[in-house]
């Protein structure tokens, strides 16, 4: 796993979080909903690329 992947895991963490406060604090708590699940939406896009990785690296180990 590389670091860039985990700064940019902590990238998308840090502006959802930021977004959400703020619109919180406006009164727009739907919006803050929606930026949370953007938020998890892009990192698990993120992490698909690595979860293929593994799983071939284990169907490449096993012989299957």
């Amino acid at each position: 796993m590389d670091v860039t992947l985990l700064l940019k895991i902590a990238g998308v963490g840090m502006l959802a979080s930021v977004l959400c406060q703020v619109l919180k604090s406006s009164g727009k708590d739907e919006q803050a909903g929606y930026v949370t699940l953007g938020g998890i939406i892009v990192v698990l896009l993120l992490l698909i690329g690595e979860i293929s990785a593994l799983i071939n690296t284990v169907r490449h180990s096993f012989g299957i």
